[in-house]
């Protein structure tokens, strides 16, 4: 149960059709799922956790869509301090959100900010672009320090 209406499911399932079509793409059921896993988490998943939640998947499987689907703008690389590569939905379908990164264990917490404080991130961000004569097109704000369990 994802918490969200089919119809939601629906749209991003055909969504993620059409610009893998723009790519000459399939969406194949492998790419489905990954989606839907992606969809339905709470943050970034690795690797190793799309492979625990997808029965019988071949990690060189599991790179080789996630690459084509980033190509295809459907799903984006998080950074981490960690070796473990993490992914989650491209922005404009999961939502503008940031990331809390634990540098102990790599563990990655989405969050929202409060409108208050994304107007002020924003600005910033503008700020510095317009320092650097550099035009931006968005922001991401990824905090790092330790998690609970690693604090």
């Amino acid at each position: 149960m994802t918490g969200r209406p089919a119809s939601d499911d629906d749209e991003l399932h055909a969504t993620v059709a059409a610009r893998l079509r723009r790519l000459d793409q399939r969406y194949t059921p492998v790419r489905r799922q990954l989606v839907q896993v992606l969809a339905d988490a709470h943050g970034p998943r690795s690797v190793p956790d799309l492979m625990a939640a997808i029965d019988d998947l071949p990690q060189s499987s599991v790179y080789r869509n996630l690459a084509d689907l980033v190509q295809a703008g459907v799903t984006r690389r998080v950074q981490t301090t960690d070796d473990l590569a993490r992914f989650e939905l491209a922005e404009d379908l999961a939502g503008h959100h940031h990331h809390l990164v634990c540098t102990g264990c790599g563990e990655v917490v989405d969050v929202t900010l409060s409108r208050a404080i994304e107007r002020a991130v924003g600005r910033a961000a503008e700020e510095i672009a317009a320092a650097a004569r550099y035009r931006p097109g968005g922001h991401r704000l990824d905090l790092l320090g330790l998690c609970e369990r690693c604090g």
